[in-house]
Order: C-alpha cells, then sequence, then structure tokens
C-alpha cells in the first residue's frame, strides 16, 4: 500500500517513530500540507492520512486511488464524509486515546487559576521574596477546591476521569448529560443543566460539539453562575460563545476561565478572549502528551492494518 500523511507533525514532530505504519507499506511524510498542495502529494496513494488537513469533495473527487482516509484525532469535521463515500472511500477516526491526558490538562488548567504558581515563581524569581519583609507573600487569592462543587457537561471517558480526580480533591461533583441516567458513581449527582450552572464553583465541559451544544456558554448560562466560579474546557472550542464569555470576565460575573480550545485555531489577533482577564489559554495541547500520542499512532496503525484485513473498525464513513 502506498501510504501518503499529509500533516504529520503535530502528531509527531520527531519524538515518535513511524514504524507502526511502515510495517504496512510505502510511506510518504509530510509535516504540512496547503491545501493547493494535497492533490499532488495524495494522487499516488491508496491510504491517506491526516490530522485536521480538510479534505473536500472538489479535492477528493481529484484523488482516485484513494481507498481509505485515516484521520489521526478523534473529530472528523475536516473531511466531507459524504464525498468519499461518493467515491468508495473508507473513513476512520480514533477515539479514547488520551482520557488521561485530558483530564490532567483540565486540573493544570484549573490549578493554574486557583494557586497561580507560575505567577509566584515568576515573581520570587523576579527577586520580590527576596526582597520581602516576611517569611511569605501572595500576589492573588489562593482557593482550596476541597468542598467546592464541580459541574460537569458531559460524563464520557474523560468527564468520568476529572470526577474521581474532583473526588480525590475532596470537591463534590454534579453532572449532566444528554443522556439522563444515573451514572454507576454513587459520588456524582445528575442534575438538570441550569441547576448545574447555579450550584456549581467550576463548571468543565467535556461533551461533544453538535448543533445543540454549539454555544452552550452564553451570557444567559454565564448569568446563572456564581461571581466566583471558573469555567474549564478542554472540549471543543465552540462550546462557548466567546464573545459573552469575554464580556462576563471583564464585568466580574464569573471569576475565571481556563481553556485549551477556541473557536478558531490558531485564534485571530481580534478573538476577545486574548484580551479578557482571569483568563488561561493553552493552545489545544490538552491530548498531545507524549503517552497519548504514542498511543494514537498505534491505534491508526491498528484501524489502517484492520481496513488492509478486510474487517476496518470504527469507521465514520
Amino acid at each position: 500500500m502506498n501510504i501518503v500523511i499529509l500533516d504529520g507533525y503535530t502528531l509527531n514532530p520527531g519524538d515518535l517513530d513511524w514504524a507502526p505504519l511502515h510495517r504496512l507499506g510505502n510511506v510518504k511524510v509530510y509535516d504540512r500540507s496547503s491545501e493547493e498542495e494535497i492533490v499532488a502529494r495524495a494522487a499516488g496513494a491508496e491510504i491517506i492520512l491526516v490530522n485536521k488537513v480538510v479534505l473536500s469533495e472538489k479535492t477528493l473527487d481529484q484523488l482516485p486511488k484513494a481507498r481509505y482516509i485515516g484521520v489521526m484525532a478523534t473529530g472528523y469535521n475536516n473531511i466531507d464524509v459524504a464525498a468519499a463515500k461518493k467515491n468508495n472511500i473508507i473513513v476512520t477516526n480514533v477515539k479514547a486515546y488520551g482520557p488521561a491526558s485530558v483530564a490532567q490538562q483540565t486540573f493544570a488548567l484549573l490549578l493554574a487559576l486557583v494557586n497561580h504558581a507560575e505567577l509566584h515563581s515568576q515573581s520570587v524569581f523576579n527577586g520580590d521574596w527576596v526582597a520581602s519583609p516576611d517569611f511569605c507573600y501572595w500576589k492573588t487569592p489562593l482557593t482550596e477546591l476541597a468542598g467546592k462543587t464541580m459541574g460537569l457537561i458531559g460524563l464520557g471517558d474523560i468527564g468520568s476521569l476529572v470526577a474521581k480526580i474532583a473526588l480525590a480533591f475532596g470537591m463534590k461533583v454534579v453532572a449532566y448529560r444528554k443522556n439522563p441516567a444515573q451514572t454507576e458513581n454513587e459520588d456524582i449527582e445528575m442534575v438538570p443543566l441550569e441547576d448545574l450552572f447555579r450550584r456549581s464553583d467550576v463548571v468543565s465541559l467535556h461533551c461533544p460539539l453538535t448543533e445543540e451544544t454549539k454555544g452552550l456558554i452564553n451570557a444567559e448560562r454565564l448569568s446563572w453562575m456564581k461571581p466566583n466560579a471558573i469555567i474549564l474546557n478542554t472540549g471543543r472550542g465552540p462550546l462557548i460563545n466567546e464573545a459573552d464569555l469575554a464580556a462576563a470576565l471583564q464585568n466580574g460575573t464569573i471569576a475565571g476561565a481556563g481553556l485549551d480550545v477556541l473557536s478558531i485555531e490558531p485564534p485571530k489577533p481580534d478573538n476577545p478572549l486574548l484580551s479578557a482577564p482571569h483568563c488561561i489559554i493553552t493552545p489545544h495541547v490538552a491530548w498531545a502528551s507524549f503517552e497519548a500520542r504514542k498511543r494514537l499512532l498505534q491505534m491508526v496503525a491498528d484501524n489502517l492494518e484492520s481496513f488492509a484485513a478486510g474487517s476496518p473498525k470504527n469507521v465514520v464513513s
């Protein structure tokens, strides 16, 4: 099989081995591919692997040899699945390769907002502690998580792990999901969505992006929250109306936000959250631990091997 990887850099900037794929065919890896480069680079390949490269109907119609598209991620909205099906191309994705990493990043964002470790470390290295008349000082209020309420919107693999970590911190956990079935974890209370916003000190988003959940966080729901509350998003950027969140942070409607995703990535310079107070933003790295990326690469290879054997799995087309 001729295999082309059109945007390999994000998954593997050089610290992983492409060997699991090399065992399955002739592999050509491109770190990045512009829209204009896709057809020429993929023309001779039966197998096309992408992370975020967009494969439109126009592009797929120009790739008659293509038989398989492996998305090296969970989300596959960058693929015109209907066009792939029309062209008899199987499309697969990868799920559940990094719940532990995403849950860890969720708490990294939360701890950054309540403990401000980096702020205080920078202060020390700037000489503030050396010059302090006291044995200790703090630049901003510090918040204890024990006894606070964590509200989870979505309770799949990642949300469930976040719940376990929250409980270990001594937090109370409430959750909402579209399917209201009670969780097996008796320490998690399932509640209506409005109750979750009104009761939670921290609201963390772990639900899929759908037409129903787009703009889930908006001005009305932010107005239900406590003034000391924090929003966390390690899910999908469009779950949040960014202008509404920026306004809520400016006005003190809520206390802070920790975001790993934005509606447009990379963001435009005029994204209102880039200048919002009490807002921490990381560049969509929750999935990107070495361990998670290594698992992802192996699962991409497993998907392709199953396709080659005539039993494709994780098919989304």
